[in-house]
């Protein structure tokens, strides 16, 4: 754990370690960054072998060039956090710091999975059937190239089989229309691509509109379309809600009647519930929380997919996977 990552870091990011610990028998953390900031933040008492501070000097600002700072600040809470991982003394780092500087030191101190040429940040979204669907990439790549997007497939398909449990996952590229046609030059070509590939079950081209729906399982767009899609959904999820209590507590009779089933629909939709986005294709587990999170995201980041990533060995899932389909399909 990053433990100096994030807006509300170290106190929200340690007392969401600690509930996990709670919550987890198996479950060990090592806490890294400024041993006294994070013993002042523990807000309880704790004599748990499984929580472990590492003390760590420096931290990497949001403000800082990540490729910089990742590399000059060898002391800094990420940096010590990543080379646990690295040596085998942590299996999962997790951090709600920069998403620049965790990617490219991901990247720099993990490496690439075998196979695997651009890593992506994968989140689940939740839709109103019940199931949660897998989006990939929201935020690492910019720009990939077709052969990046199928990539991304691949390992969207292991992560939904392996950690959500579906055998036979439905796979669909994020476009503005569902025509074959549709899209720019690189999402025609993707299309291509996915359509001639049979190691996985491609749908066709799905409108965001339709992503709560139960229309896909994955759904597969270039980092920045992505991001956006993200941050768009996020901002109206919160603003809805807001409005919605804010008028029904005007009339105490319609807040008695409504407000239990709003209230049942944002924890569903909440972001909190689902902890974070993992950079999947690095060789490790490197979970990247929101910078605004609070304990409760913390503490569903380790369990739901730090530990849960950990137990099934899916980066291993992954590379076999690839080992199977990946000859002849790019070249």
């Amino acid at each position: 754990m990053d433990a100096m990552g994030g807006d509300f870091a170290p106190v929200e990011i340690v007392r969401g370690a600690l509930d996990a610990v709670e919550q987890a028998g198996d479950l060990k953390v090592l806490l890294v960054g400024r041993e006294e900031a994070i013993k002042q933040s523990i807000d309880r008492k704790t004599c748990s072998s499984r929580v472990v501070i590492v003390h760590a000097d420096e931290v990497i600002g949001n403000n800082e060039d990540p490729g910089l700072a990742i590399r000059r600040k060898r002391k800094s809470s990420m940096v010590t956090a990543l080379q646990l991982v690295r040596s085998g003394h942590a299996d999962a780092v997790l951090s709600a710091g920069s998403t620049g500087a965790l990617m490219a030191g991901g990247l720099l101190f993990l490496g690439r999975l075998r196979g695997i040429k651009r890593p992506a940040l994968l989140t689940e979204c939740p839709t109103f059937t019940g199931d949660n669907i897998v989006i990939l990439d929201v935020g690492a790549n910019m720009d990939p190239k077709p052969e990046h997007l199928w990539q991304y497939a691949q390992m969207g398909k292991v992560y939904a089989q392996d950690v959500l449990g579906k055998p036979n996952p439905r796979i669909a590229l994020l476009n503005v229309g569902i025509e074959d046609n549709k899209g720019n030059a690189k999402i025609k070509k993707t299309y291509q691509l996915f359509k001639e590939n049979l190691s996985f079950n491609f749908i066709g081209n799905l409108e965001a509109k339709d992503l709560f729906h139960d229309k896909t399982d994955i759904l597969i767009c270039d980092g920045f379309v992505g991001n956006v899609f993200l941050k768009a959904y996020e901002g109206f999820a919160e603003y809805i809600f807001t409005y919605l209590k804010n008028e029904f507590q005007k009339d105490s009779n319609v807040s008695a009647m409504f407000l239990p089933t709003l209230q049942k629909i944002y924890t569903r939709l909440d972001e909190s519930e689902y902890g974070g986005a993992m950079l999947i294709g690095v060789n490790g587990i490197c979970i990247k929380c929101h910078g605004a999170s609070k304990r409760r995201a913390i503490t569903q980041a380790l369990l739901k997919h730090a530990r849960l990533f950990a137990e099934k060995r899916t980066n291993i899932k992954i590379e076999e996977e690839l080992e199977k389909t990946l000859k002849g399909v790019l070249e």
